[in-house]
């Protein structure tokens, strides 16, 4: 009888298959994405958000586990019936599956069109595609703090937007890589300290925060690595991401910001909010451009140098065939 294939042998190819996907079509038009479905999902049972004030924050904790099992659940068990049935579909369907909880490519498709219309002068163009990247109204920043919101993007998303799921998916399969979405999902639509939503968006800003805990940490770590194999100052985005990573209201953006700050050499500014970094340099598009070569390289290596191992430890682990 022949033994079936390794365990990690199909969660790579599960994680190469998404990447490829990635890299080759980018994200799926706006009506096929899981992620709106979460937001959809998540726009519902916000109506849960009604009654007495110290019942609110057992709402938004019970909405949140809904919207964890409405998409985790699924995705587990149709996953288990394709590995039970097919390996090859198995493999195709998962890594098309988990290449909708991350957006490798997108961080660049976003931030490029950017540089570009910065290098040509035209500032209007540039604050167009801000929305896309960000919450700040355009309208009155300049050249740099538009380069500034571009490459804060860039380091703040390579966290939530690729390593995270990736690090949930080698701890937990593709199901946790959708658990963290819809979490990250929950804390951007109502974890926000307004009046409206501070008790009822609380349990998910705090487990936004925990699952990122890590992730942003490693991931500063691994910008000023990327940023020494590409010849730029690996030591200084330590210091930098050491020194101010603190200066904002996350707990966690501050980590990525601050080293990719540091390795670039110049100062990121959301005004009213922080600062991070010296201007060694002005901030110019280059920098954005600059920004992304870092960004891949930091996805390369978290993939390499703790993803890998993670996959290997948790196949040892249960020595059978995970989603």
């Amino acid at each position: 009888m022949q033994e079936p294939t390794p365990c990690c042998a199909i969660v790579l190819a599960i994680m190469v298959v998404a990447f490829a996907l990635d890299v080759a079509v980018g994200d799926p038009p706006s009506r096929l994405h899981p992620v709106v479905w979460m937001g959809r999902v998540i726009g519902l049972l916000k109506k849960l958000n009604r009654g007495p004030l110290r019942h609110r924050r057992l709402l938004g904790a019970l909405a949140a586990l809904i919207a964890i099992a409405v998409f985790s659940l699924p995705v587990f068990l149709a996953l288990k019936l394709l590995r039970d049935s097919s390996l090859l579909a198995y493999t195709i369907l998962g890594g098309v599956a988990l290449k909708f909880t991350f957006a490798f490519r997108s961080l660049s498709d976003y931030t490029k069109p950017i540089a570009e219309a910065l290098k040509r002068g035209d500032l209007e163009t540039a604050k167009k595609y801000l929305p896309f990247i960000v919450r700040r109204d355009p309208s009155k920043l300049d050249e740099e703090l538009v380069a500034s919101a571009a490459v804060e993007s860039i380091a703040e998303s390579t966290v939530d937007g690729v390593t995270s799921p990736l690090f949930y998916y080698a701890l937990f399969g593709i199901p946790g890589a959708y658990a963290f979405r819809v979490v990250n999902t929950l804390d951007s639509m109502i974890g926000y300290k307004t009046e409206e939503l501070k008790d009822f968006g609380w349990s998910s800003a705090r487990l936004d925060t925990l699952l990122n805990f890590l992730t942003s940490r490693l991931t500063a770590l691994l910008i000023a690595l990327a940023a020494w194999i590409l010849g730029m100052n690996a030591r200084r985005g330590l210091e930098i991401a050491l020194r101010d990573h603190s200066k904002t209201e996350s707990l966690n953006a501050g980590w990525p910001m601050s080293a990719m700050a540091g390795v670039l050499g110049v100062r990121l500014v959301k005004l009213g909010h922080y600062e991070l970094g010296d201007p060694i340099s002005e901030l110019e598009p280059a920098h954005i451009l600059q920004a992304i070569k870092v960004m891949r390289v930091t996805v390369l290596l978290f993939a390499i140098i703790i993803c890998l191992p993670l996959i290997a430890l948790r196949c040892a682990l249960l020595s059978a065939w995970v989603v």
